[in-house]
C-alpha cells in the first residue's frame, strides 16, 4: 500500500514553513568544547529538545527530552508564556528558549510553567520543585557563575538556588499595584517592537541584579473576543496604540539581599529603555530612546547609588534604528555600537567608525579581543550588489575579513575560539550549520528538517535600483507567452523579502506553480541597503507601493509579465500593501488579497508607527494619508473597484481585527464587493495546520477567479 505525498500547502504547514527539525540558538562554551542548541526530533516534530555538540569528537547528545520531563503529558502554557511566544513569533513547542550560565555549563528552561536545569557537561536534568508553588514561571536564567536561577512568576523576579533551595522574592508587585506593575519582563512595546525580549541581568559577579519595572496602569485597555465561543470572556489587553500611554519603566539595581537601588535618567525626555549590556568589560550600559525617536543617549550606570553617565549620544532627523548585539562594551573598556553616519551603516568602536559605505551593517554578532564579528549586507559603494545576500565578516583597526565563503544568507556565534556558522543559500533547502576554529570546519550540527517538495526557480536581480526576486513555474519554456503576474510583498520596514537563499522562496513557488509570475520586490523603507533608502519613508509609506509598481514595470522588459493580469498579495505591512493597491492604484492592480492589514495606522502602536509617522495628534493629515481607512470612511480611494479578500485572525493581540472590520465597513457603505475570511481563534501567525493549508487553497481560488483564470 502506497501512501500520497503530502501536497506543498499541507507539508508547508505540517514543518511550520520547514523550520520544525532544524537546530538553532545556539551558545558556544568559553572553552570551546560544547556547543549547546534546539532541536525537534524530526520535521514534523514541534518540541524541541535541548541538545549539546561535543566540538572534539563531532557527537551530539540531548542534554533535556521535553516528553520525558513532563512524562509524556501535553505542555500547559500560561497566559504571560502565550503571550512570550506571541511577541517572538514562537509556533513552536518543548524547549523554545533556554539560558546558561558563563561557562555554559548550567541551562534554564520552563516547561509548563515549571523550572528545570540541565547539567551540560554531565548530560543530566532535574526539576526544581520549590519554584513551581508560585504559580506558572517564565524566562529562568542563571547567574553567571551557575549557583543562582532568577525567574519571573507573577508579576515578581524571583531567585532560587541551583540546588532548588532558597527560593525568595528579589522584588514583586505591591497589593495596590499586582494587576499593573510586573518586574523582570519586557513589556508589550519593547517585545513586539524594541527587540529587547527581557526584563532582568544578572551582574558579571552574580551578586545583584538589574531588574526593568514596567507599570502599564495608563495604558488603554482593549478587549480580545472569541466571537466562536461567546461563553467565554473576552481577553483585557493594554494596547499602547500610536498617541495614547506607554508603559511607564523604570530600572533598578537589586541585590540578592533584596536592597534596591533605583537607576536614574530622565525619563520624562527618554521614556524608552531600549537595551541594557552589563558584562565584566565595563559598567551596566544602557540605551535609552525619547518618545519621538528622534535621540537617545547611551548611558553607563553606578550601581552603587544608581547614577548614569552619558557615555554617548545619538540625533537623526528621521529616526533611530535599534540593533540586535549593541551597545556593549570592547574588552579595552570603548563602546561598540552601530550608527548611521556619512549616509552609511557601520560599526563604530569608541568615536572610531571601522566600516565604511562598502558595508551596510547589520548586527553585532560577538565582541572578542581582538576583532568584533558582525553580520552585513552590501553597502551603497560596495563593488558588487550581491542582491539579497548577508555575510559574517570581523571587523578590527586593520580591516575587514569575510568569513562566509559562498553566496547567501549567513550569520553566527562564537565564543573559545568556535565559531558556529549557519548558511543558507538558493542551491539547497535549509541551514547548513557548521563549527569552525581558525577559519576550518572541524563538525557539522545536523539538520532533520524535512526537504521540501518543490524547489524555487528563482531569478535574483535589480529592478530601477530595487533588488527583487522572480519566479517563473517550473514548466514554464521561452516562448509559452505572458504570465498573470503576482506580487508576493511585505515591503516594509524591518521585513527584508528578497534573501540569497531557498527556503523564503517557498510559497511564492508554490503560487508560481499555479500560473503565475511571482514577483518580490524590496522598495524603499525595507532594510539591509542603505540608511536613505530605509529612511525615505518617513512621513509617507505610500513610497513603498510607488516602488513596487516601478519594480512590476522594469522587470515588464525582461520577464514574460501580463501587465493586464496583476494582482498582490501580503499579510501584515504586506497585506496593507495589498490594500493600499487595490484601492489607489486600480490602473496597475487587479485583485488583491489583504492579511492581517493595518488599515487605521491610529490603531498600531506607539513605537512602530510613530517612528515613521509621528505623533497623531500633531500630523492628523499625514495618518490620513496613510491609512485605507480614516472616520470619513475609504481614504483617497479611486474610483474604480477591484477584487479584495481580507484575511484576518479574530485573535490578533497585534494587528487587532478591527483594522480589517473598519475596512470592511468602509468598503460596504462605499458600495464596493469584497470577500472577509475571518479566522477564529488564530493570532497574527498562523500555525494551525490545516488553517495555514486551506487559507493557501483559497488565496488561489480567489485570484484566479478574481483575474478570470478559473
Amino acid at each position: 500500500m502506497t501512501t500520497e505525498p503530502l501536497s506543498f500547502p499541507r507539508q508547508h504547514a505540517r514543518t511550520q514553513r520547514f523550520t520544525l527539525g532544524a537546530p538553532r540558538a545556539f551558545t558556544v562554551a568559553p572553552d570551546g568544547e560544547r556547543v549547546a542548541f534546539l532541536r525537534s526530533g524530526s520535521g514534523t516534530d514541534r518540541a524541541n529538545a535541548l541538545w549539546v555538540l561535543d566540538v572534539m569528537s563531532g557527537e551530539e547528545r540531548i542534554a533535556a527530552d521535553p516528553r520525558a520531563l513532563l512524562g509524556g503529558a501535553e505542555e500547559d502554557l500560561s497566559d504571560e508564556e502565550r503571550a512570550r511566544r506571541e511577541r517572538s513569533r514562537e509556533g513552536a513547542a518543548g524547549i523554545v528558549a533556554y539560558a546558561t550560565d558563563t561557562a555554559v555549563e548550567l541551562a534554564a528552561f520552563a516547561l509548563s510553567g515549571r523550572l528545570f536545569t540541565a547539567e551540560l557537561r554531565a548530560g543530566t536534568t532535574r526539576e526544581l520543585r520549590e519554584p513551581a508553588r508560585h504559580g506558572p514561571l517564565i524566562d529562568p536564567r542563571p547567574s553567571p557563575d551557575g549557583r543562582q536561577v532568577a525567574y519571573v512568576s507573577g508579576g515578581a523576579l524571583r531567585v532560587v538556588g541551583a540546588d532548588g533551595e532558597g527560593d525568595r522574592a528579589l522584588a514583586a508587585p505591591g497589593e495596590d499595584e499586582a494587576s499593573t506593575v510586573m518586574y523582570g519582563l519586557a513589556e508589550f512595546i519593547a517585545a513586539e517592537e524594541m527587540g529587547r525580549s527581557r526584563g532582568f541581568w544578572w551582574s558579571p559577579e552574580s551578586d545583584r541584579l538589574l531588574v526593568a519595572r514596567a507599570d502599564d496602569a495608563a495604558v488603554r485597555r482593549w478587549w480580545i473576543a472569541d466571537p466562536a465561543h461567546p461563553d467565554r470572556e473576552p481577553a483585557r489587553n493594554a494596547y499602547p496604540a500610536a498617541g495614547t500611554p506607554n508603559a511607564q519603566v523604570r530600572l533598578f539595581v537589586i541585590g540578592l539581599d533584596g536592597a534596591r537601588t533605583e537607576v536614574s535618567w530622565d525619563r520624562a525626555r527618554y521614556p524608552y529603555l531600549a537595551r541594557v549590556h552589563w558584562s565584566a568589560d565595563g559598567a551596566p550600559l544602557i540605551l535609552v530612546q525619547a518618545r519621538d525617536q528622534l535621540s537617545e543617549l547611551y548611558l553607563a550606570v553606578n550601581v552603587g547609588d544608581g547614577s548614569t553617565r552619558m557615555v554617548h549620544a545619538d540625533e537623526d532627523g528621521q529616526w533611530l534604528e535599534l540593533f540586535p548585539g549593541v551597545p556593549s562594551w570592547s574588552p579595552s573598556g570603548q563602546l561598540v555600537r552601530i550608527a548611521d553616519e556619512g549616509g552609511a551603516r557601520v560599526l563604530a568602536v569608541g568615536e572610531r567608525p571601522l566600516t565604511g559605505p562598502q558595508l551596510h551593517v547589520r548586527a553585532v554578532l560577538d565582541v572578542g579581543e581582538s576583532d568584533v564579528l558582525i553580520s552585513a549586507s552590501a553597502g551603497s559603494a560596495a563593488a558588487v550588489r550581491e542582491t539579497g545576500e548577508v555575510h559574517v565578516y570581523r571587523v578590527n583597526e586593520l580591516g575587514v575579513e569575510r568569513v562566509s565563503d559562498e553566496p547567501g544568507v549567513h550569520s553566527a556565534v562564537r565564543a573559545g575560539g568556535v565559531t558556529v556558522l549557519a548558511s543558507a543559500r538558493t542551491g539547497e533547502p535549509g541551514t547548513r550549520v557548521r563549527v569552525m576554529r581558525d577559519g576550518k570546519q572541524i563538525a557539522t550540527v545536523a539538520s532533520h528538517a524535512e526537504r521540501p517538495s518543490l524547489s524555487p526557480r528563482l531569478t535574483l536581480t535589480e529592478a530601477a535600483g530595487i533588488p527583487c526576486a522572480v519566479l517563473l513555474p517550473s514548466s514554464y519554456e521561452q516562448g509559452d507567452g505572458p504570465l498573470p503576474v503576482l506580487l508576493d510583498p511585505y515591503g516594509g520596514p524591518h521585513g527584508q523579502r528578497v534573501l540569497a537563499a531557498h527556503n523564503p522562496h517557498l510559497t511564492s513557488q508554490w503560487f508560481a506553480e499555479q500560473g503565475f509570475a511571482v514577483v518580490v520586490a524590496d522598495g524603499r523603507g525595507t532594510p539591509g541597503h542603505s540608511p536613505a533608502r530605509e529612511k525615505a519613508v518617513r512621513d509617507d509609506l505610500t513610497l513603498t507601493l510607488d516602488d513596487q509598481i516601478t519594480a512590476l514595470h522594469a522587470l515588464a522588459d525582461a520577464f514574460p509579465l501580463d501587465l493586464n493580469r496583476v494582482a498582490i498579495r501580503g499579510w501584515s505591512y504586506g497585506g496593507y500593501l495589498a490594500g493600499l493597491a487595490v484601492l489607489r492604484r486600480p490602473d496597475v492592480f487587479h485583485a488583491g488579497i489583504a492579511g492581517a492589514p493595518v488599515t487605521d495606522w491610529r490603531l498600531y502602536d506607539t513605537h512602530y508607527t510613530e517612528r515613521y509617522l509621528g505623533d497623531p495628534k500633531a500630523a492628523p493629515q499625514v495618518y490620513a494619508k496613510n491609512s485605507l481607512v480614516t472616520d470619513d470612511g475609504l481614504a483617497e480611494a479611486a474610483q474604480q473597484h477591484r477584487p479584495l479578500m481580507i484575511v484576518h485572525g479574530l485573535a490578533d493581540d497585534n494587528v487587532v481585527v478591527a483594522h480589517s472590520l473598519r475596512l470592511s465597513s468602509a468598503l460596504l457603505a462605499a458600495g464596493r464587493p469584497h470577500e472577509v475570511l475571518p479566522l477564529s481563534g488564530v493570532t497574527h501567525m498562523t500555525p494551525q495546520e490545516q488553517v495555514a493549508e486551506n487559507l493557501l487553497l483559497l488565496q488561489v481560488d480567489f485570484l484566479k477567479r478574481s483575474l478570470g483564470l478559473a
